[in-house]
């Protein structure tokens, strides 16, 4: 079948055929004869067709650093649930925690397979700005603010501050933080800085030292809870940039016999799952995963539609989840 085939069925032009697959105007007679005939054949244009026409590949790449993460995988749903209301698909690309990955990615995208890039970043090194800086197709960023781009992010530094103001304010004065990589400006570097400014403000910034970096998983935080305790075993408060991470070491202090939270308090930041499900169940930061996924969507259908769009920076609201794993008193 051919649009000159479908054109005959319907008893309409070739023009009009090509109208309806392109979403042009045509009268509501001439739409529904050639619909009979699209539905009675099963007739579908071809895809590469009219990526030759139109230039457009009606694709969004998505470039994530893990599939497996809950904070995510909020984001990526909040993406298709745009992404699927419109005529574009989704094309994922887990880099795996590796920047040289996101980098292939984006040289890969940057060669016209894609309209666009939803870009779930992780570090700005010079080699991914530069990168940002030559791409021929627009590309919004989340988790991580960039001057000059489009990026939806959360305000990381401010949610972890409060979050260690709070611990301060309850008593707990021996304080430690397991973070991650610094080069990470948003859950590295910015929860870290909260964490350190809040120290200062009480006094306590001695406890700034109290300092390890852990890998996004579980078992590093098991692992660096242990060498956290082993540089100062009088902590009587630990918070964590993640989670994950979190729980790793909740379950090395319950190994080791230490009570939470009546000798460490502890806290996370994410709000996952897994926050709920442990004992005792874990205080937090809740973040806006899905909303960032899907304003970052909704304005690249803008910027699709719309060449001219205006760049949008815009910072999402976080709020302290108390559970049981801090105790005040």
């Amino acid at each position: 079948m051919n649009i000159g085939e479908i054109a005959k069925m319907a008893g309409v032009s070739r023009a009009a055929v090509s109208r309806y697959f392109n979403k042009g105007y045509i009268s509501e007679e001439k739409k529904e004869a050639i619909q009979r005939v699209v539905e009675a054949t099963g007739y579908r244009p071809s895809a590469q067709a009219q990526t030759l026409r139109t230039k457009k590949t009606k694709m969004i790449g998505v470039i994530l650093p893990k599939i497996t993460s809950e904070s995510i995988g909020g984001m990526v749903g909040g993406i298709s649930s745009v992404i699927n209301e419109s005529d574009y698909q989704m094309l994922l690309a887990n880099t795996q925690n590796t920047p040289v990955r996101e980098l292939e990615y984006l040289s890969i995208f940057n060669e016209k397979q894609v309209d666009g890039v939803i870009f779930i970043a992780t570090v700005f090194t010079k080699k991914h700005l530069e990168a940002l800086n030559h791409m021929k197709v627009p590309v919004v960023i989340l988790g991580q603010r960039l001057e000059g781009y489009n990026c939806y992010y959360h305000n990381d530094y401010q949610s972890e501050y409060e979050m260690t103001k709070m611990f301060l304010e309850k008593g707990r004065k021996k304080l430690g933080y397991i973070g991650v990589t610094l080069e990470d400006k948003a859950a590295g570097a910015a929860r870290y800085q909260g964490f350190c400014d809040a120290l200062k403000e009480y006094g306590a910034e001695e406890n700034a030292d109290n300092f390890v970096i852990a890998d996004f998983t579980m078992e590093s935080g098991h692992e660096k809870a242990k060498e956290l305790l082993e540089k100062n075993r009088n902590l009587d408060g630990i918070l964590c940039a993640t989670d994950t991470i979190a729980v790793g070491a909740m379950l090395y202090l319950k190994e080791e016999k230490i009570k939470i939270p009546e000798e460490i308090a502890m806290a996370g930041n994410g709000n996952s799952a897994l926050a709920k499900v442990t004992s005792p169940s874990l205080t937090t930061i809740s973040h806006h995963y899905r909303d960032c996924g899907v304003l970052g969507a909704r304005k690249m259908m803008d910027i699709l539609e719309n060449k001219d769009a205006e760049i949008a920076e815009v910072e999402l609201d976080s709020s302290q989840v108390w559970h049981d794993s801090f105790c005040g008193e």
